[in-house]
């Protein structure tokens, strides 16, 4: 009778502990390259959670494996590794040719668009695959995940009409902010390519208010093939507004530390920093170059993971300048040996940036200015030197530069006195020490981490199919009535109307006035005769 007691409140008391949350599925169509390191994080973590987490990978990618902690859909494609790389590495070139204006613009457009369409080309060959769309028609997803800057995640979550989820840098067109009906006002707010602050001359509002003007004319020649194939797809005409204005949620990879403060909108989520990890010990090769270092310590130069090779003669001037600084200087470097590559400089096909940043022993942070590596800096608060090449990262170097968390080099244009004097400053200059310092601290007192903020914001998705709440009746409204041109137009026209009923009825009084008057003279004139 006791043991059958025991049992009974055993049961009982499993009943009353609370089960394991119901896992749901989600489907995650990430960018190739750099963008997909700090979505992987995200994935990862929602796998850990208890979420069935598929990733539709291309067969040919950059930097995008197989894993244990989520399931793989791979389907083919027509472009080979030497293609992508060919086609990147030509885009990286026109950027380093140092071509005059106009020419400069011009080619830098083309070969984007170029870039564009050959990366596009996987996005056309998973919509050829038949076998993997059937897949995905009856694998019942509750949502998806994209970074969207090839339109292929959102084309694919408007054919299988599902909820999404962005998660990205931003648009170069200021597409991020436009399609959420986020106000953007031309005074303060700097437009991508303009490298300007938010305190702007005239001269400088002046040419934002007209880069502005081109930014989705620009935004639509370079989609104008994700466009067509979307058309295609749905069977109906798209725009760029069509595509991206249904976002559930924006996962933005910033913060108003960094980026300048601006309105935004509720579904607009910031999570700055989230690829900033847990600094973790130094690999024992790299513990030694640094231990090594005595007291002057080391400098980390790295441009990105795109990018580890640049034009001999470039390669060389920076290296007579690294020559001048007592640091030893750890760069990432794939090309040829430079041949007055100096002692104090350790090349290296690979580095822990993170592990590094984060030791001590770091003085200085040489960088592209990709948002990764800023963050880091940030994160670690290592002043840095930026040679931005291409994209959003001279507005980035900008950012910094405008915080006196360091300076920024013209990469066609340095020398190797102009790089030894920016390194030796950031080094030895306290300002930027300190000023780096100021927006570490600021970035790290958060009450979530931005990891965390977004595996909630995804979960919410899922569990609540979107976020239709969140979403502002702007949508809704044709131009014309979201700048209020029609109520303005109608209280135009009642105060002209105003004025012509008084205008009108002051005339005619006057008219009768006057005309009282003469008569009642003319009548006097009469009887004085």
């Amino acid at each position: 009778m006791a043991q059958r007691l025991c049992c009974a409140w055993i049961f009982l008391l499993l009943l009353l502990l609370p089960g394991p949350a119901a896992g749901g599925k989600l489907l995650v169509v990430p960018m190739v390259g750099s963008h997909w390191l700090s979505m992987q994080e995200v994935v990862e973590k929602l796998s850990q959670r208890g979420h069935e987490v598929v990733v539709l990978m291309p067969e040919v990618s950059w930097h995008m494996k197989t894993s244990q902690a989520y399931e793989v859909l791979t389907y083919p494609v027509t472009q080979t590794l030497e293609e992508l790389d060919g086609a990147f590495s030509d885009y990286v070139a026109i950027h380093l040719k140092g071509l005059p204006f106009p020419l400069n613009v011009l080619d830098m457009y083309k070969k984007s668009v170029h870039v564009f369409d050959i990366f596009f080309g996987q996005c056309k060959d998973l919509f050829r695959s038949q076998e993997t769309l059937k897949a995905l028609n009856q694998s019942g997803f509750d949502a998806i995940l994209t970074d969207p800057f090839f339109m292929c995640g959102p084309t694919l979550a408007h054919y299988l009409s599902l909820p999404f989820v962005f998660f990205m840098r931003g648009f170069g067109c200021n597409l991020h902010f436009e399609a959420p009906q986020c106000p953007s006002p031309l005074s303060y707010v700097p437009r991508l390519f303009t490298f300007n602050s938010d305190r702007m001359t005239f001269f400088q509002r002046v040419e934002n208010a007209l880069i502005s003007l081109l930014e989705l004319k620009y935004c639509d020649g370079f989609y104008n093939e994700a466009l067509k194939l979307s058309s295609e797809v749905l069977q109906r005409d798209v725009s760029l507004m069509d595509l991206v204005h249904s976002a559930s949620i924006w996962l933005l990879r910033f913060d108003f530390v960094f980026e300048y403060v601006r309105p935004v909108m509720p579904n607009m989520v910031f999570i700055g920093g989230i690829n900033c990890a847990k600094e973790k010990p130094l690999p024992k090769e790299f513990e030694a170059i640094v231990n090594a270092s005595g007291e002057h310590g080391i400098v980390v130069f790295s441009l990105g993971s795109m990018v580890s090779e640049i034009p001999m003669k470039k390669a060389m001037e920076i290296a007579d300048a690294l020559g001048t600084v007592p640091q030893t200087v750890l760069w990432r470097y794939t090309g040829p040996t430079p041949p007055n590559l100096p002692q104090n400089v350790k090349l290296v096909k690979w580095l822990p940036q993170n592990d590094l940043l984060a030791h001590p022993k770091t003085r200085a942070f040489i960088t592209h200015g990709g948002s990764h590596g800023i963050y880091e800096g940030i994160c670690n608060a290592v002043p840095m030197v930026l040679m931005p090449l291409f994209g959003d990262q001279m507005d980035n170097a900008k950012r910094v530069e405008s915080r006196g968390a360091g300076l920024t080099l013209n990469i066609l244009e340095m020398t190797s006195q102009d790089i030894s004097t920016a390194l030796r400053a950031v080094i030895n200059d306290k300002k930027y020490k300190e000023n780096i310092q100021r927006l570490s601290d600021l970035h790290l007192d958060r009450p979530i981490h931005p990891l965390d903020l977004a595996v909630h914001w995804v979960e919410f998705v899922m569990r609540h199919k979107g976020a239709p709440h969140l979403r502002p009746a702007a949508h809704d409204l044709n131009w014309v009535q979201y700048h209020s041109l029609d109520v303005l137009g109608f209280l135009l026209l009642v105060l002209l109307l105003s004025l012509f009923i008084s205008f009108k009825c002051c005339l005619c009084c006057c008219r009768r006035f006057c005309g009282k008057k003469g008569r009642t003279k003319k009548a006097a004139k009469s009887k004085t005769h």
